[in-house]
């Protein structure tokens, strides 16, 4: 009998139902609480297996870099390319098939170092419990983010997908690739460019063998995940683009979902943890209802 299972509760008469968990709310959001991702901000990688991972941009936080990585999406830039590293609770990285290639027209070679905004450009909604990370922590246009009296970045939560570099000055220019695969290394957070996230597929980057090389490198390249094609998914057919939606952080829905997370009392949970850390709280991602689909929503 696998005991950590939870139960379902047995609701005798005269006693009160359980509080709804996560998921239960998640389930129950109206359509008013989601939002479409718009397939012009989604970016599709597909493994040599065929599985596909979609990864939703962030301009609002790295315009000069996400440019860079549309650039090279377009110009099948990590066509035939690999990850390379898979370090154990920290990282997946990929790179392009020849980094020696002259980039695209249009690729910025130096991007400036994206690592935090104004805290006036983007309004901040507050997680409500302390950060060891930053003075504040909560969630700014749908992001995970934290922040100080006067900027503001986004944190480098599970799925998270940032830029490689050098040392600095180096900031990365978008041909490198990582995506987190652990409990959140938050000291990363303002060091490196953070441009996008992972909506599905992450079980599969996940699940891929680690490096055994230093920082978890794969030490001989037919060791190399390989990677099919990256694409922009505006450059898909019709058919075969994704249709994702998030919960909108400013929703009562997620407002709920936030209260759960950090005080259980769902019928497996003994103690009530009255507390939760800003990457604890991953946003709710589901494929766009079909009649949403249909009516072109």
């Amino acid at each position: 009998m696998r005991r950590f299972i939870p139960l379902l509760a047995v609701i005798l008469p005269g006693v009160a139902a359980a509080a709804p968990s996560p998921s239960e709310i998640v389930a129950q959001a109206p359509d008013s609480d989601w939002a479409t991702v718009p397939a012009d901000r989604l970016l599709v990688m597909t493994l040599g297996t065929g599985a596909r991972v979609v990864i939703e941009l962030a301009p609002q936080f790295s315009p000069v870099h996400v440019s860079n990585i549309e650039h090279l999406a377009r110009a099948h830039w990590w066509d035939g390319g690999a990850i390379i590293r898979v370090q154990d609770n920290y990282v997946v990285q990929w790179a392009p098939r020849d980094e020696k290639a002259t980039p695209p027209a249009g690729f910025v070679a130096h991007p400036p170092a994206e690592y935090d905004q104004p805290k006036h450009d983007i309004p901040f909604m507050s997680l409500g419990f302390s950060d060891p990370y930053a003075p504040r922590s909560g969630f700014a246009a749908g992001w995970p983010v934290a922040g100080d009296a006067d900027r503001v970045w986004p944190a480098q939560c599970y799925g998270t997908i940032g830029v490689g570099r050098d040392m600095p000055p180096d900031t990365g220019d978008g041909q490198e690739l990582y995506a987190v695969n652990a409990e959140a290394p938050r000291q990363l957070d303002r060091n490196l460019a953070v441009v996008g996230r992972v909506l599905s597929g992450m079980e599969f980057l996940g699940a891929l063998p680690r490096g055994t090389g230093a920082l978890g490198f794969y030490t001989n390249k037919t060791q190399n995940i390989a990677i099919r094609d990256v694409t922009m998914a505006t450059d898909l057919p019709t058919a075969q683009q994704p249709r994702l939606q998030v919960m909108r952080t400013e929703s009562p829905s997620f407002s709920a979902y936030l209260y759960a997370r950090a005080n259980r009392t769902d019928p497996f949970f003994v103690h009530a943890a009255h507390g939760i850390s800003l990457c604890n709280v991953p946003l709710p991602v589901r494929p766009q209802p079909a009649d949403a689909v249909a009516a072109g929503h």
